[in-house]
């Protein structure tokens, strides 16, 4: 039996905590547009760190999968077990640092040691978010941290992440492997999703704007059938049932800190930083996620959408820990997914004849929480050679989304320039590093007085 809402009241669900648990087709409906949508998107998404899995860690592809697949359910569960009304994903601007992290000459090569620097990472992570969720402290940390400072970090990500795809010999590194199908797929996502003439064009052509309207699909296609005739992609089908069981007890025993011992303290130490930072992106995210919601919220007043920021922080953090104990690879569970966000609320602004509640949405996007793609092998193996693309356009849309927000946050030309040179700092150093270098540089070049909450009321403002 489905359980109603009154009007302008909140989705019902079972209570447990600070936490609402919403069960399929008890406090949820299907959607199919989003079902096919969520089977296309989060799939091929979810799979895209596979060849980092592979190449960085030494994990065969199974494994990987299986790695993936683990990735996935924490995300895909997460709204149905806290309740909170966000699209969850990756912290992608993070994910480009953490490969650096792990690639540095401490870990290179030894895979033990790299997953337990992943372990350790999530943990001082997850420990971050929990306190401060628990306290009501996350909010007034990040009020101190100066524009000047938040715009180094963002623009290191997207440095990291542009430095990442050209790199040579790099698993993102499309355009050295599939330099046709995998250059020619990468532009055409761009411009799909940034160019303001493609956009203007859609206004005026009906037909063009729902092409427009699968979002990256049609790169993924075109780079697909391309790289088939170039002879750059090779499509090997395997006709099988991934062996989930096998896969994950190996992935187990190469990865878990039950199995290959926990981090020692000083990678604890020497990971702190970077899961400081991680949580500067976090909670850019969360501010983001609060204003869409926020915006959407006006033109649906029959539904209330419960957002709460602690809540928010404490979910997350439970998410990290069960990462790190089991599949570790820092910054695959965030809080916001924020590209989806965007394209469900607006389906849930249309009205509640076309959709009752935000989480009939969110739900059938994410499948219920059911990895049905990851153990189908036919279909993994049909997106494997694309998988690189997808990693390619993954970083080079998170970059490019970064940069513009990064450059828009300060106006003074001094705290630009202090904010480039944090960014490279942040991209070609240790975290610690880049920290010590950003804030040496911001404080010496603009002074103290950017870290006065006063000085940045407009942003404070805006974040309350």
């Amino acid at each position: 039996m489905l359980k109603k809402r009154l009007d302008g009241e909140i989705q019902p669900g079972i209570k447990w905590g600070p936490f609402t648990m919403r069960i399929p087709f008890v406090h949820m409906r299907f959607s199919l547009p989003d079902m096919l949508q969520g089977f296309a998107v989060a799939g091929a998404t979810g799979l895209a760190l596979v060849p980092y899995f592979v190449a960085l860690l030494g994990l065969s592809f199974e494994e990987a999968v299986v790695m993936a697949m683990i990735h996935s359910l924490l995300i895909s569960f997460s709204w149905m077990f806290f309740g909170d009304p966000y699209a969850p994903g990756w912290l992608t601007p993070a994910i480009p640092f953490v490969v650096a992290f792990i690639t540095s000459p401490v870990y290179a090569g030894n895979h033990a040691l790299q997953f337990q620097a992943m372990t350790a990472l999530s943990i001082n992570f997850a420990l971050i978010l929990i306190l401060l969720g628990v306290t009501g402290l996350g909010s007034k940390l990040v009020k101190i941290v100066p524009n000047v400072l938040k715009g180094g970090i963002i623009l290191g990500a997207a440095i990291a992440a542009f430095l990442r795809v050209t790199k040579d010999g790099d698993v993102a590194n499309v355009f050295q492997s599939a330099p046709i199908a995998g250059t020619l797929g990468v532009v055409v996502c761009l411009l799909f999703a940034f160019s303001k003439p493609l956009q203007a064009i859609a206004m005026r052509n009906m037909t063009f704007a729902k092409i427009l309207g699968f979002g990256l699909l049609p790169g993924f296609v075109l780079a697909g059938v391309v790289g088939f005739f170039t002879g750059e992609f090779q499509f090997n089908i395997r006709w099988e049932i991934l062996d989930v069981g096998a896969s994950t007890v190996s992935l187990w025993e190469k990865a878990s800190p039950f199995a290959i011992g926990w981090p020692p303290v000083e990678t604890f130490a020497a990971s702190f930083p970077l899961a400081l930072i991680t949580y500067i992106l976090f909670f850019g995210d969360l501010v983001t996620g609060n204003e869409m919601i926020e915006h959407a919220q006006q033109e649906r007043k029959d539904e209330k959408l419960d957002v709460n920021s602690s809540r928010a922080h404490m979910a997350t953090g439970i998410r990290n820990i069960m990462m790190a104990l089991t599949a570790p690879f820092f910054g695959t569970q965030g809080v916001l997914w924020t590209g989806i966000q965007v394209v469900l609320l607006k389906r849930w602004t249309q009205g509640k004849e076309k959709l009752n509640s935000i989480y009939d949405s969110i739900g059938s996007f994410y499948l219920f929480g059911l990895p049905i793609l990851f153990v189908v092998l036919p279909l993994v193996t049909l997106l494997e050679p694309l998988l690189p693309v997808a990693l390619a356009v993954t970083l080079i849309l998170t970059a490019f989304a970064c940069a513009t927000l990064a450059l828009s946050l300060v106006e003074d030309a001094t705290e630009r320039g202090a904010m480039v040179i944090t960014a490279m700092a942040f991209s070609l150093y240790e975290p610690w590093q880049g920290l010590l270098i950003g804030l040496f540089t911001i404080i010496m070049l603009c002074g103290v007085k950017v870290f006065s909450v006063q000085n940045n009321k407009e942003r404070v403002d805006n974040e309350d």
